[in-house]
């Protein structure tokens, strides 16, 4: 084990918060992000009928979907995690920012793949859109 993921093992509550938080604003973006590259679709499908167009356009939308499912679930996640730090702030606030918790690793790892795929999907979308528009 490397010393860095032996410092990450545990961190603060003021820290884990932190993260939380631009997680969560992040996620917000993303999700009002594809709300306008949907609009876009919708510009593209009045314009182009062919089949091709719409099979594209129509995996998009799918993928589109599928992301905002992802969101919900990461969200939600994080949401339960920031729920259990509140909790036991509340059941021990004597000291709170001095002790160490358990970092989330495991969500900073989802939160990297989510935001790695994401924007793979926005790159292919903006070359395929570049055809089109």
């Amino acid at each position: 084990m490397s010393t860095a993921t032996q410092q990450r093992q545990h961190v603060y509550i003021s820290d884990l918060h932190f993260e939380h938080t631009l997680w969560l604003n992040s996620l917000e973006f993303y999700r009002d992000e594809i709300g306008i590259f949907e609009h876009r679709l919708e510009e593209v499908a009045k314009r182009y009928t062919s089949s091709d167009v719409l099979a594209q356009l129509e995996h998009f939308q799918n993928q589109y979907i599928r992301q905002r499912e992802v969101i919900d679930e990461v969200r939600h996640d994080i949401k339960a995690h920031e729920n259990l730090l509140e909790k036991e702030a509340r059941e021990h606030p004597v000291a709170i920012d001095h002790r160490h918790f358990t970092d989330h690793g495991d969500l900073r790892e989802r939160m990297q793949t989510f935001e790695k795929l994401y924007r793979e999907l926005k790159e292919e979308f903006y070359r395929w859109i570049g055809q089109w528009m």
